[in-house]
């Protein structure tokens, strides 16, 4: 007999949701029956995506949020459990990366990373998981889940990156941190830690020469897509995993061995 993640009857907050990897994990959570919150500062790319989930069936909803604002992150969760519910769900999605050696980042760019990836990331949990605490699941077993979406450039440090590399290493402390206090109110956080993922931001990068060279080092010489994150983000989401708390997982083809 064959088995399905099912996530009918659960609510999902989605960060960074207007492109990329964040609009397909939307798309997979919708799919997958769970009420869907698309979250990012540039709403009409998330209206447009709300009407696509619609169309297929699926309840979306939009908010505008600026993880780099506080206030905006409360005030998003708030509007977010108006519209959709109380969040069962986060995805922790929002990032932002720039390319330059380490002696040439300005404090300009180490704040715009780091309020991103690390500050912004770590309060969104917060917000979500203060509603979880104060709401309780009243079934004994691990209800909720905050996907935090790390990367591989977090266990393995890469030339022209570097404080990406290490705003993501502290996603991944973070979320360890996180599952061991939040635990025991029914919280599991896990990160995921995704390799080289082809996207509309940087498709074009691929055909390149750096690109090139980059694919050349690659363990089989190819990138992913974001379907390829599709099976672990819906275990993580799913009840089916909750003996999973504190797991930082690399799907990234191989490519840190």
């Amino acid at each position: 007999m064959g088995r399905s993640i099912n996530l009918e009857g659960k609510c999902a907050l989605i960060t960074g949701a207007s492109s990329g990897l964040g609009k397909r994990f939307a798309q997979v959570l919708s799919q997958a029956g769970a009420r869907v919150v698309l979250a990012s500062r540039r709403t009409e790319r998330l209206k447009e995506l709300r009407a696509e989930i619609e169309a297929s069936g699926g309840a979306a909803h939009v908010v505008s949020l600026d993880v780099t604002d506080y206030q905006s992150i409360k005030s998003a969760v708030a509007h977010a459990e108006t519209e959709a519910g109380m969040i069962d769900i986060l995805v922790n999605n929002s990032g932002v990366s720039t390319q330059q050696k380490l002696t040439d980042v300005t404090p300009s760019d180490f704040d715009f990373v780091f309020d991103t990836n690390t500050r912004g990331a770590f309060f969104v949990a917060q917000e979500v998981a203060k509603r979880m605490i104060m709401r309780g699941n009243g079934t004994g077993k691990p209800g909720y889940r905050i996907i935090n979406i790390a990367s591989m450039a977090g266990l393995k440090t890469l030339p022209q990156i570097g404080i990406y590399s290490m705003s993501k290493a502290a996603v991944i402390h973070m979320t360890k941190a996180m599952a061991q206090e939040w635990g025991r109110h029914g919280i599991n956080v896990n990160a995921i830690c995704p390799g080289y993922i082809d996207t509309e931001l940087n498709h074009h990068h691929w055909k390149s020469e750096a690109g090139q060279k980059l694919l050349a080092m690659l363990p089989r010489r190819r990138v992913g897509t974001p379907e390829d994150l599709d099976g672990l983000l819906l275990l993580l989401a799913a009840d089916e995993s909750q003996f999973i708390n504190g797991s930082v997982i690399a799907a990234d083809d191989g490519f840190g061995l």
